[in-house]
């Protein structure tokens, strides 16, 4: 038996400006994705996928000649996933060449919340196989990589993928005021690719990219709770205007008395609040009922 675990990831600044080279600020989750290899003589694979709470949400039988899909419950994910298993072939010619067996994925975070149930898919076959994480994702979901550098992070990090170099470089992120830190689920998970494909046909310059490095910087270095404020309020704010999208706190929240920041595609997933102990009693009022502390969610 072979077992391989990687981290769920939230990109704390720098979202979508870091497709085009900006340095952005990512942490790992202290929740995340097993894979379980058991190997056979067999000449299948049985792929088994499970979520947080035990149950099998996806399941497939795939020949280990070429990942034909011999049996599945989901035909959309099951070729989707013959591609990935067949760009690691690609990448190492051994893989699973003559031995079958049994693979179960174990999910520590709801698959909706675009913790990433795809980037630690990867970054554990690339541990399995013996591959490049990185360009297992390039040619296979795409993406600047920093959910890959998250994978196996044990602490925050400084990202860029500048020139398509991707380099992460560890950090300390443990701000005084995390406790006034939560995030919380909007109730819809964003398809990412398609987030990425959109972002793809904006032009963005080298001043603009310089601006969103220097607020990821300045958002690491903050030791002041009303000076990250208006950090993240200023991400938020020009980048909405690159991007001619509102700020989620003007669309849904304008009451709110704290600062509120996406996280990565916007209109979805997570969102960075500043708050107090009226925090979670606001956000379930409207219907949000994840609210989550920071320490809750960030390997610090």
């Amino acid at each position: 038996m072979k077992k391989y675990h990687s981290h769920g990831k939230l990109l704390i600044s720098g979202e979508y400006l870091v497709l085009k080279g900006a340095l952005a600020l990512a942490v790992p989750c202290n929740r995340g994705q097993s894979l379980i290899y058991d190997s056979s003589k067999e000449k299948e694979l049985l792929w088994e996928s499970y979520d947080e709470k035990g149950s099998v949400w996806f399941k497939a039988t795939f020949s280990i000649k070429d990942f034909d899909i011999i049996t599945t419950d989901q035909t959309d994910i099951a070729k989707r996933l013959r591609s990935v298993l067949k760009e690691v072939r690609k990448q190492n010619s051994a893989f699973l060449l003559r031995k079958g067996g049994r693979v179960k994925t174990v999910l520590e975070f709801d698959r909706q919340w675009g913790l990433g149930t795809s980037s630690t898919l990867i970054s554990n076959l690339a541990q399995w196989s013996n591959t490049n994480p990185y360009e297992l994702l390039k040619q296979t979901f795409g993406g600047s990589g920093y959910d890959i550098a998250c994978a196996q992070a044990k602490s925050p990090l400084l990202f860029s993928n500048k020139n398509q170099t991707p380099k992460a470089q560890s950090c300390e992120f443990n701000p005084s005021f995390k406790e006034q830190l939560f995030f919380v689920y909007l109730n819809q998970k964003k398809d990412s690719s398609e987030a990425v494909k959109r972002f793809s046909d904006i032009t963005i310059t080298e001043k603009q990219l310089d601006i969103f490095s220097d607020l990821s910087l300045k958002i690491l270095k903050s030791n002041e709770l009303k000076k990250f404020e208006k950090l993240i309020e200023t991400h938020e704010t020009q980048l909405g205007q690159i991007l001619n999208i509102k700020p989620v706190k003007e669309v849904l929240f304008p009451d709110y008395s704290g600062s509120i920041k996406s996280l990565g595609a916007w209109g979805g997933d997570f969102i960075l609040v500043t708050g107090n102990g009226n925090t979670n009693s606001y956000f379930k009022n409207k219907g949000y009922k994840t609210v989550l502390k920071y320490s809750e969610m960030v390997i610090a």
